[in-house]
């Protein structure tokens, strides 16, 4: 088990009930943080052979790493349901000392892919949803998380963008935009909350082999190393355990930047 640099913190992860999620949320739970698991639907972990409900995934973490945690429902993109989200985790735990906003993604409200995302055909309810689940969920869950790390003088924000902000994608590119925006908002955020001694960052994971990212594409067999090359489809652990250095001690001093996490596939200014 990883050293306890977190004993006692209260972390919610948003969109942790399979994936990147749930590996932000099993490694924060591995350094000691109470650890809020949250999803938009109960059975959101059985959608692609990552669990059973929501409920049992924080249960399992709980019991994996020796910690605290909570099942959270909600829809992120209501404001009362994110007021609500905090709340619970209040009251479970006390105010949300550590955020990761994993929540969002690249299926639209018609699903599936090939994914709603094409310049020219998306059709107007995809735009929206894709904006919605991807940008105005940053926007709401940051800000209120920030309204809770405020009086305590201290907190720590990690949003989760994507390497499909910086650099054009042809059938992704609402949802390449959504991320460059969260990108952004996530700068001018660590710039406002400097004072309070809030650090917020965003991190950019590349193609990582999620039960999701495998279960609606072809995937070359060669991507599918996992090593001896750093031309590959990542490992969710690859990728998760490195919001270890934003929220630990080593990030102490570190605010509105963007680490892309992709293996080299983009090596060129930020």
């Amino acid at each position: 088990m990883a050293k306890r640099l977190l004993e006692g913190k209260v972390a919610l992860v948003t969109g942790a009930g399979r994936g990147l999620g749930r590996g932000f949320a099993e490694h924060l739970a591995s350094l000691g943080c109470c650890v809020g698991v949250h999803g938009m639907r109960e059975n959101g972990p059985a959608e692609y052979g990552e669990g059973t409900t929501l409920t049992q995934t924080a249960a399992d973490i709980a019991e994996a790493y020796s910690t605290k945690t909570c099942r959270v429902l909600g829809d992120l993109t209501c404001p009362d349901q994110v007021q609500r989200v905090f709340a619970e985790m209040a009251e479970q735990f006390g105010p949300v000392e550590i955020l990761i906003h994993n929540a969002g993604g690249d299926i639209a409200a018609a699903g599936g892919k090939p994914n709603p995302n094409d310049c020219v055909e998306i059709k107007q309810v995809d735009v929206e949803s894709v904006l919605n689940r991807n940008l105005l969920s940053t926007i709401l869950v940051c800000q209120e998380a920030a309204k809770m790390m405020m009086p305590q003088k201290q907190g720590r924000i990690l949003t989760i963008s994507s390497i499909a902000a910086f650099r054009g994608i042809s059938n992704s590119a609402i949802y390449a935009t959504a991320k460059a925006g969260v990108v952004e908002y996530t700068r001018c955020l660590a710039e406002q909350l400097r004072p309070h001694n809030i650090n917020v960052n965003t991190l950019a994971p590349g193609d990582t082999r999620t039960g999701r990212f495998l279960g609606t594409r072809e995937v070359p067999e060669d991507r599918l190393a996992t090593d001896g090359t750093l031309d590959r489809i990542g490992l969710v652990d690859e990728v998760t355990r490195v919001s270890e250095f934003f929220a630990g001690p080593l990030g102490a001093f570190v605010t509105g930047q963007v680490l892309r996490v992709d293996g080299g596939s983009q090596i060129w200014p930020a």
